[in-house]
């Protein structure tokens, strides 16, 4: 069941599409939404620039400045929050109340974003993170601690807000402990969907195809029915050739996280560093 989800809250205007995608997925499952504002420590950031050789530290005030500039962003973040409560009718609450739909809740702490998302998450049962974009919203490095560290789910949002829950799954399939632990999370989603594609995208069919069949086996004493299709990937990649379909079937994905080590898709590219820069559609994750 997912009845907790943590979103981050940036202080941006891009918080504004990410709580609306978010209440999407809360009413759904009924589920209770807990924004959490992380406000950065202007005297430890400043202690950081003076170790990191920038010299940034000597420009007098910049502690005052900076505590400035977070406590615009804090109070931006709050008010975001209450009018986006206020407009969609979402109580306010800390504790469960029987009858009640969807709820939500505000958090803030001080220190390291990634730190405390990762905290709170892992006590979460789903985090939702905005997609980037003009360097607003929650960072690559917060969603990446949130997925290895926390051992909780991460919905990756998409750059335009959701108006429904996507009633097609697409699963990125891969016989891997990332990619089950995935199907294992989006369970209570899969049991919304009314269709579910199992998808394999590789150069040649075979051991990858009998895989997504086991899995379309399992999800019948579930029962769940699912469809498998195998894509050849085009000059673009595995992960725009996946996006592409799962786009044009307005889907939301299904997929396993850092299959490979981050240091490998850091350097090489890879399918899951390519999801965190922006998707088209949702996609949910697990590491």
């Amino acid at each position: 069941m997912i009845k907790t989800i943590l979103v981050p809250s940036s202080g941006s205007q891009a918080d504004d599409r990410t709580f609306a995608s978010a209440l999407i997925v809360a009413r759904a499952l009924g589920a209770h939404l807990e924004i959490l504002h992380v406000r950065p420590d202007a005297a430890a950031m400043v202690a950081s620039m003076a170790t990191d050789g920038s010299g940034a530290a000597m420009t007098g005030g910049l502690v005052e400045r900076i505590d400035e500039e977070v406590t615009r962003r804090e109070d931006n973040a709050k008010q975001l929050f209450q009018r986006f409560c206020e407009r969609e009718g979402l109580p306010v609450a800390e504790t469960p109340a029987s009858g009640q739909g969807p709820t939500a809740q505000w958090r803030r702490e001080v220190g390291d974003e990634a730190y405390w998302v990762r905290e709170y998450g892992r006590a979460a049962d789903l985090i939702a993170v905005g997609c980037p974009s003009d360097d607003q919203g929650v960072s690559i490095d917060t969603t990446e601690a949130a997925l290895v560290g926390s051992g909780r789910p991460v919905l990756m949002l998409p750059a335009t807000p959701l108006v429904s829950l996507p009633e097609t799954i697409v699963i990125a399939w891969k016989a891997a402990p990332e990619a089950a632990r995935a199907v294992t999370a989006a369970m209570p989603l899969l049991a919304k969907a009314k269709q579910i594609l199992i998808v394999t995208v590789t150069e040649e069919q075979g051991l990858s195809d009998e895989e997504g069949d086991r899995l379309k086996t399992s999800f019948s004493w579930h029962g769940l029915n699912a469809s498998t299709r195998h894509l050849r990937p085009d000059r673009l990649g595995a992960a725009e050739t996946l996006l592409a379909a799962a786009a044009e079937a307005g889907a939301l994905v299904v997929m396993g996280a850092y299959g490979h080590s981050r240091l490998r898709q850091w350097i090489f590219g890879g399918f899951t560093r390519h999801v965190l820069r922006g998707a088209p559609v949702p996609v949910l994750m697990m590491h």
